[in-house]
């Protein structure tokens, strides 16, 4: 990890950012709350709540369906939010962003869509160890139909891609890479530019699951290179149900769609449906239209704080609390990438992850708990389970002391 921090703005007022965030003023077992769980899901700012209750009380009526002014309202909001994210990650074109329930509905839909029916015996599809089941359950489903294998590409102890391995397995019988821009364990920050421009020298597609990213820094996915990116609402300040693929248009337009129903067709015979043209073709049935009306309040909250703002006070955070948990004796932080973001996994000797997890909870404090959705990563480190303490920029350095002082605590109770 980078030691030296970057400089927070002088006008970024953590206190006054924090007052949109009403969850965070509660108390939990009559103790002030310090909420360190956001890399399982965010708080919701004002703006958003207000967005989706606005939408309930002023707007509700489905998209794409009627001509009257609530249902051109309602899909006004919905198609805005598709505007808003297509510029949020410089997606080219809004017809390129496919809107979704989240990350896991999106790798499926590259999954059955994309590489089942390309997929045969003898091929394989490249992963790597620090991946979210998401990223990894997927490619074994449709591997065990189409006689496909899954590899995965090893890392070091310090929870670094070895980038050299993955490069030397991208054979030719691997059809489809994927890569976590940023692990929701470890932190650890993964070079996907790179790792991009290799796949496309290879002519491998790649996919980045980033989940953890866009909560922390701004995503630019042409410049990245890759050809599929997955990100979910829930993580960064928007509503559950909420998600985004976006894709190379070469690969919409030959991929079929995953799900069938209303809306994603052009015209159905039972001699046979034409399909409507991407995104539509993916995005069948009635959709979460007041979740994607907090997705957009959710992007003009991010950009009016400015990225810039956001990753310097984090990178503050992240090096504060680091610092102040190495003073706890027989504490194993795992994960020490040279590029991170705040989030920090650990273990105490001779305490068990979930014991301390429920103590910490009787002392206000919020952290995650067991094996975060990535089995192999907890083999790879030869442990069942870790803390997880993952900070946002509503966090404050008196909460980290809080945090820390309630583990010392629990420490003593438990050694």
């Amino acid at each position: 990890m980078n030691a030296k921090p970057l400089q927070p703005s002088a006008d970024f007022d953590v206190q006054r950012i924090r007052r949109d965030f009403p969850l965070l003023a509660r108390t939990v077992h009559g103790k002030p709350l310090v909420y360190f769980d956001n890399a399982n899901t965010s708080q919701k700012p004002l703006q958003v709540i207000e967005a989706v209750d606005n939408h309930y009380r002023e707007h509700n009526a489905n998209v794409a369906r009627a001509v009257h002014q609530l249902g051109e309202e309602a899909t006004a909001a919905y198609e805005n939010a598709r505007d808003k994210l297509a510029t949020f990650i410089n997606a080219g074109s809004r017809e390129d962003v496919v809107l979704t329930s989240g990350t896991t509905q999106s790798m499926n839909l590259v999954a059955y869509s994309y590489a089942l029916p390309r997929l045969k015996p003898g091929d394989a599809i490249l992963t790597t160890v620090m991946e979210h089941h998401a990223n990894i359950v997927p490619w074994q489903l449709v591997a065990a139909r189409s006689g496909a294998t899954v590899k995965a590409a090893p890392i070091d102890q310090r929870g670094e891609l070895i980038v050299e391995k993955f490069f030397d397995m991208l054979t030719p019988e691997v059809k489809l890479a994927c890569v976590t821009h940023v692990s929701n364990v470890l932190g650890t920050v993964n070079p996907v530019r790179d790792i991009a421009r290799e796949c496309r020298r290879r002519g491998i597609p790649l996919l980045v699951d980033g989940s953890q990213a866009l909560p922390h820094r701004p995503v630019d996915v042409q410049a990245l290179g890759c050809d599929f990116y997955a990100l979910t609402g829930h993580k960064m300040l928007a509503p559950t149900g909420t998600g985004v693929l976006w894709a190379k248009r070469e690969h919409l337009q030959a991929m079929p769609p995953f799900f069938g129903g209303g809306e994603m067709i052009r015209e159905v015979r039972f001699d046979g449906t034409t399909f409507a043209e991407p995104p539509h073709k993916f995005e069948a049935g009635t959709p979460n239209i007041a979740g994607f009306a907090g997705v957009g309040a959710a992007i003009d909250y991010y950009q009016s704080l400015g990225f810039s703002a956001i990753r310097a006070w984090e990178h503050e955070l992240l090096i504060y609390a680091t610092e102040r948990l190495r003073e706890i004796p027989g504490l194993r932080i795992f994960g020490e990438a040279a590029e991170k973001e705040p989030v920090i996994s650990f273990l105490i000797e001779g305490a068990q992850a979930t014991d301390m997890a429920t103590l910490l909870d009787l002392e206000g404090v919020a952290v995650r708990s067991g094996h975060h959705c990535a089995h192999p990563l907890m083999q790879f480190y030869g442990v069942p389970a870790t803390l997880r303490a993952s900070l946002a920029f509503y966090n404050t350095r008196e909460e980290v002391d809080a945090f820390v002082a309630a583990l010392l605590k629990v420490r003593k109770l438990l050694m």
